[in-house]
């Protein structure tokens, strides 16, 4: 049986979100339709490996009011979390969704400066026996280390436990470096790596040390490359709605498959991964799947 799926999220979020009717600039509005909920990319893979059926720990910070804030939802959503106090304070991002349109405005606060002791005591508090792999995504807080994602993996890989890094840029290329799984987009792959194809940097990646790489590309569908070979796969059709979360539900699937084996066969997962990140478009929450048009597009996607 695979151990948990543990999704590692630096800089933890409470995402407040304020639908208005129309959203005026430098005017006065009367919100009476909040929604308040755990946010960041690991919670984003943790709701949707759960959705799919897997058991899932989230990792992470938490500080001062909006850190009790997130711990009380992520228990009221069914989350097992395991997250390290800090001094400073959780971080909040806030939507403002207008009715007119449906356009959002978002407001993103940078989060709190996390000290060298308490980025100890993270590392220190990680129950590697009963993980089965380790997902990490999203932001890095102040004060961490710009590598911090690829010194995860590296003790991860003492403990016997796969990584799965969502990144990019340097911190790809890290990652890449440190044995990781490594998944980013078409854009991320190439400021780490050049303007390439998708299938050839994703290759680089693997010659840098990864495991495998998972890169999603747009309408183009996903690229998955590893040790032994390299595989495309076809979206069945354009989908349209919320794209915010479709990265972090592919980044779902594949822990997922990693949990169950460290040498999963990328053309089934792939199949999973291009179902799953479409099924996320249709949903207006990241984090959430439609989980009828995942059953429905799994088995018709091609893989070449």
């Amino acid at each position: 049986m695979a151990g948990l799926i543990g999704t590692v999220t630096l800089n933890l979020a409470l995402d407040v979100t304020y639908e208005v009717d129309e959203l005026r600039v430098g005017g006065s509005h009367r919100v009476d339709r909040i929604r308040r909920r755990a946010g960041g990319k690991g919670v984003n893979v943790a709701r949707v490996a759960a959705t799919l059926g897997h058991q899932v720990l989230v990792l992470g910070f938490v500080g001062g009011v909006t850190g009790e804030l997130v711990a009380e939802e992520l228990f009221d959503a069914g989350l097992t979390a395991l997250l390290t106090p800090i001094a400073g304070e959780t971080r909040r991002t806030v939507a403002i969704v207008n009715d007119v349109d449906g356009d959002a405005t978002i407001f993103n606060e940078a989060g709190p400066t996390v000290t060298a002791d308490e980025w100890r005591a993270f590392g220190d508090r990680m129950p590697w026996g009963r993980l089965g792999v380790l997902a990490c995504s999203g932001s890095l807080p102040l004060g961490l280390p710009a590598d911090a994602y690829a010194e995860i993996a590296v003790r991860a890989r003492h403990h016997d436990v796969l990584t799965v890094i969502d990144a990019g840029g340097d911190a790809l290329n890290a990652a890449a470096r440190a044995g990781a799984v490594v998944r980013a987009n078409a854009a991320e792959l190439r400021a780490a790596v050049g303007d390439v194809e998708v299938e050839e940097g994703a290759s680089e990646l693997v010659a840098l040390g990864a495991t495998a790489a998972v890169i999603t590309d747009g309408p183009r569908g996903m690229v998955a490359a590893s040790k032994k070979g390299v595989w495309r796969a076809l979206p069945v059709e354009t989908v349209r709605g919320n794209p915010t979360g479709a990265g972090d539900a592919c980044t779902a699937v594949v822990a997922a498959a990693v949990a169950e084996s460290p040498e999963p066969d990328w053309s089934v997962v792939l199949k999973s991964a291009v179902a799953a990140s479409a099924a996320a478009v249709l949903t207006p929450v990241a984090g959430d799947i439609d989980l009828a048009a995942y059953r429905r597009w799994q088995p018709q996607v091609i893989v070449n």
